[in-house]
């Protein structure tokens, strides 16, 4: 169980490692970069690299945890991936539901699967259920994910590679935006983030801005750091309103 530098939580937990490609903004999955460098240095959760797997004795982490956290179920996979037993999800909600007091964020590509899954399941009020929207052609999974009952809905248009196009944001509470990293990383445009942005704002969800990552607002490319987390002269950190439960 460890803190992270991802902007917009605090701690990840993975019950679960290992994934597979879905959609384009796989290509550069940096899970499967750091899967196969804890690989080649001896972790043993990692031996088989970033193959789908389980990892029961991580269950219980959360628990140990008295502090409030903000967890990001899943950093390292995807918990509605296809290989994952419904009984090992029940097992890893019921972690969530004994903790009450903690923030369980889970973002998925199998937006299907998902809706399988509560279909027969409620989803616990202290998860936030996401999907992730990287141009265009995924708009679909949102329609998915209203239909779904939970606390928060979010979705992460990251890596933000497309323009996105008119958006239905019924029912959806947040909203995450960031360009892609690394060497590869293919550019973000200053217009698809205004494009996003204009129309949470329009329907009242709630607007961060993770980073440009390696192509920065001017379409130069170079040091993530050096491109930041300025959009519109400042730093957008917003965070759902959660009403009482």
């Amino acid at each position: 169980m460890k803190t992270t530098k991802i902007e917009w939580t605090e701690k990840v937990w993975n019950p679960s490692i290992g994934c597979d490609k879905v959609s384009a903004g796989c290509k550069f999955c940096y899970a499967e970069v750091f899967a196969k460098r804890l690989k080649a240095i001896g972790i043993e959760d990692y031996k088989d690299g970033f193959t789908f797997k389980i990892l029961p004795h991580r269950l219980e982490e959360p628990v140990r945890i008295k502090k409030p956290t903000k967890f990001f179920v899943n950093s390292m996979s995807d918990l509605f991936h296809e290989e994952m037993p419904f009984e090992y999800l029940d097992m890893i909600f019921d972690i969530i539901r004994k903790t009450p007091h903690h923030i369980y964020q889970i973002l998925t590509k199998r937006d299907k699967i998902m809706l399988e899954y509560f279909s027969d399941n409620k989803a616990p009020s202290n998860v936030w259920l996401g999907v992730s929207v990287e141009n265009s052609t995924f708009k679909k999974r949102i329609d998915t994910l209203r239909k779904i009952n939970a606390q928060v809905r979010f979705i992460s248009f990251e890596p933000l590679i497309g323009a996105v196009g008119s958006l239905d944001l019924r029912g959806i509470h947040w909203a995450i935006v960031g360009g892609e990293s690394g060497r590869k990383a293919r550019p973000i445009k200053k217009e698809w983030v205004e494009e996003i942005f204009n129309q949470c704002k329009e329907q009242g969800v709630a607007f961060f801005f993770k980073q440009w990552g390696t192509w920065g607002a001017d379409e130069v490319k170079r040091n993530k750091k050096l491109n930041g987390r300025m959009f519109k002269g400042k730093v957008w950190d917003e965070y759902p309103i959660i009403s009482a439960l």
